[in-house]
């Protein structure tokens, strides 16, 4: 299954059937093998993302009232956490972006609390970004 057509409650449901934190990582690591590269012009300060301990760009576009996102990181598991933001986030409009309560889905992952501090700054990093992308849509 692509990222494209993947759902959050499908990536919930597999988080939910795993055991063990190895798996999910594992799985998120697999997510962010799913995520096209981006190209030498995307990869700049543009679209880096602040506040991420590894470097993390987030590209945005917006078609047909919808903010598409695509992204990448240059580590593993970040990568993985960057593919899960465009499941939540990329194909909805700015205001439905602007209303997903994002730390509620990640809470129910348990993601606050099995990232590293880093990791979860730069997680909250990459929503809040989103939530500007789409705050300036609107």
């Amino acid at each position: 299954m692509s990222l494209e057509t993947m759902s959050i409650e499908e990536i919930t449901e597999t988080f939910n059937f795993m055991d063990d934190w190895e798996d999910r990582y594992r799985y998120l690591i697999e997510l962010g093998r799913e995520l096209p590269e981006l190209t030498s012009d995307e990869m700049t300060d543009d679209f880096k993302v602040r506040g991420c301990q590894s470097q993390v760009w987030l590209v945005p576009e917006m078609k047909n009232g919808k903010l598409m996102l695509r992204g990448n990181s240059d580590a593993h598991i970040v990568k993985g956490l960057v593919a899960l933001m465009l499941v939540i986030f990329s194909g909805k409009s700015p205001t439905d972006i602007l209303n997903t309560d994002a730390l509620s889905i990640l809470t129910s992952l348990g993601l606050k609390d099995h990232l590293s501090p880093m990791r979860a700054n730069g997680l909250f990093s990459m929503v809040e970004r989103i939530g500007d992308i789409a705050h300036a849509q609107t």
